[in-house]
């Protein structure tokens, strides 16, 4: 059970990596990795343009269950809101910036690049 546990952490990072480079690419600048609070964690925040984006990154080694993106459930948005609720609060500087909610999806096959999907605005603040 703990290899298991092991190996999807390392995925999840790999995949984090990946969805930032990706990020980077299509030209958006990083603000922050991994921003954590009591109420939860926002993998990637990130700014395109004057608009600031956090991204929840997903990712799975096959979609037998479902995409990466569709694992993004309601709790879990009403989460990823908090939790940017409380990074805005904290840092005041981007309080008046336009938000939105993206959501990378990366599936992983060994030997293989992975795939990127990336989903603007997959959810709003009304949620």
């Amino acid at each position: 059970m703990v290899e298991i546990a092991v190996q999807r952490g390392q995925r999840g990072a790999l995949a984090e990596t990946a969805a930032l480079e990706y990020l980077h690419a299509q030209g958006l600048r990083a603000v922050m990795r991994n921003y954590r609070c009591r109420m939860g964690e926002i993998d990637l925040i990130m700014l395109d343009g004057m608009t600031l984006v956090f991204v929840e990154v997903r990712s799975r080694s096959h979609h037998r269950f479902g995409s990466p993106a569709e694992s993004v459930n309601h709790r879990k948005q009403k989460k990823l809101l908090v939790t940017a609720q409380h990074f805005l609060l904290t840092h005041k500087q981007y309080a008046h910036t336009v938000q939105r909610f993206d959501i990378m999806s990366v599936t992983t096959k060994a030997e293989q690049p992975p795939h990127i999907e990336w989903i603007r605005n997959a959810f709003s603040t009304s949620n």
